[in-house]
């Protein structure tokens, strides 16, 4: 089993400067090796061969996979010789260049040798990550600042012994240990990241020994919960709870202490002491406030999962596209801009993001896991304008959160009906999975799936109960909330 444990630092001032000093040195490699990967393309497949100017150097894709005026190394390895005796493997990539060129950059930048060897290399192999995502369909990888780069990682080396950490090159160190690491796991890798009210570590341990989580097979399904996520109330529940919605970062008091901070900042002068100070008081604000929507949503998650229920029901929803701004519209005749109602929407989109549906969504999956529960994910479309009793679908049905069908007249709460329209749409599904289904199944009313007793797997019931060394309790979590 892999798993991450967070804790936090307590350097001391000569250690926090020079971390500080890292992260700026690994931003500018960062920035430098993804530059030299945008030129040798450029240069292979754009441009061709040439000679520039200013260095007056030759660039051949022939002779040289990244340019030689960047990460210095040939594309051909001596690697060994196979049964057949043909090279083995015997073009590198561009990380393995610059991987290899690291000694070099060290020679020509004396200051790199500061940094920890795994630490550069890591820091390429973020790259590598960047490129991939690219090609699986992301976006492009871009070019780091002091806001989207601030951490660095290490693999080898590091050594824990009660309250202090050891990392290469920096020292021991002090840190909180909140939650101590279970007995078995080794520690595989550390990153180190910086916050704004300081910095942290995140630990990553593994013990092979502990098989991964194994969620409940379908077939042992009998009771689902369905789910409906909103903005006046966080979760809907088929059994007719609703879990409240504090808004952490768009209440009234939350919102004006925020304005008076930015203004706060606004009338400082650019580049002053000063105007950072204020600067960081209001990167304190918001930090503040994602650990309590974060803290209230291990709560809430904790809360939906250890209800007596074999699987839960959520919306597949697309919060990106939800959070998409509004089409242009434009007058044909007189080619000005018409209104679209952006302005209208701008404040729903910050109720959405606030609300942070991707992110309960998460934790919900990985507690169900950890407890064999099953996460099933339908599509919400029409669940809250669908009659309960007719099933008629009209957009007329809803108003606000009450539900009147225009056809027969049956009233609700909407998006408790929505939550039952899911909890059902889940049931289907469920059924539809079966090979063989029983001519005895039937569906009742709560949310339950009645079936012959069968033989079930010990195992999986086994692997419902077992609980993760270290993990907090529900009291740990509203501590952390107050």
């Amino acid at each position: 089993m892999l798993t991450n444990y967070v804790y936090k630092l307590r350097p001391n001032v000569s250690q926090s400067e020079k971390m500080d000093n890292w992260v700026d040195m690994l931003r500018s490699h960062y920035n430098w090796c993804l530059n030299d990967r945008i030129t040798q393309y450029n240069q292979q497949f754009i441009q061709g061969d040439y000679c520039d100017i200013r260095t007056k150097a030759e660039a051949c894709p022939i002779s040289c996979f990244v340019s030689k005026n960047g990460a210095t190394g040939e594309p051909w390895k001596d690697g060994k010789l196979d049964k057949e005796g043909n090279l083995k493997n015997p073009r590198r990539s561009a990380g393995d260049i610059q991987i290899t060129s690291l000694p070099m950059l060290k020679q020509a930048r004396p200051w790199y040798a500061d940094i920890d060897s795994t630490v550069l290399q890591q820091n390429v192999k973020r790259l590598d990550v960047a490129y991939k995502n690219f090609f699986e369909g992301r976006g492009f990888p871009q070019f780091k600042n002091r806001s989207n780069f601030t951490s660095f990682t290490y693999t080898v080396g590091i050594k824990v012994q009660g309250n202090k950490i050891y990392l290469p090159k920096i020292g021991w160190m002090r840190f909180h240990n909140s939650r101590l690491i279970p007995d078995g796991f080794t520690i595989k890798a550390v990153t180190v990241r910086k916050r704004q009210d300081g910095w942290y570590i995140s630990v990553r341990i593994e013990d092979k020994s502990v098989p991964d989580y194994i969620s409940k097979p379908l077939t042992e399904v009998e009771k689902v919960i369905g789910c409906d996520l909103g903005i006046t109330k966080l979760v809907h529940l088929s059994d007719g709870h609703q879990i409240d919605n504090p808004k952490f970062a768009t209440n009234k008091k939350t919102k004006h202490l925020l304005k008076v901070r930015q203004r706060r900042v606004s009338r400082k002068v650019k580049g002053s002491k000063n105007r950072k100070k204020v600067a960081k008081k209001v990167g304190r604000l918001h930090k503040r406030i994602s650990d309590k929507r974060l803290a209230y949503q291990w709560y809430v998650a904790n809360k939906i999962v250890s209800r007596n229920v074999d699987a839960i029901g959520l919306e597949n929803l697309n919060v990106a596209g939800m959070l998409r701004r509004c089409k242009v519209k434009v007058d044909e005749k007189t080619g000005r801009f018409l209104k679209n109602g952006q302005s209208r929407k701008k404040g729903l989109n910050r109720s959405i993001s606030d609300a942070s549906w991707s992110e309960l969504t998460s934790k919900i999956e990985y507690l169900a896991a950890k407890q064999g529960k099953v996460v099933i994910k339908v599509n919400p479309k029409h669940s809250s304008q669908e009659c309960r009793n007719c099933k008629h679908i009209d957009a007329a049905n809803r108003e606000g959160e009450k539900f009147i069908c225009v056809r027969c007249g049956h009233m609700d709460h909407a998006d408790l009906g929505a939550a039952k329209t899911i909890r059902d749409r889940t049931l289907s599904l469920v059924r539809e999975d079966f090979a063989k289904p029983s001519a005895s199944t039937s569906k009742s009313s709560e949310g339950t799936v009645k079936r012959p007793k069968q033989r079930k797997e010990t195992s999986a019931r086994s692997m419902s109960k077992r609980v993760e060394p270290g993990n907090p309790s529900d009291r740990d979590i509203k501590a952390a909330m107050s």
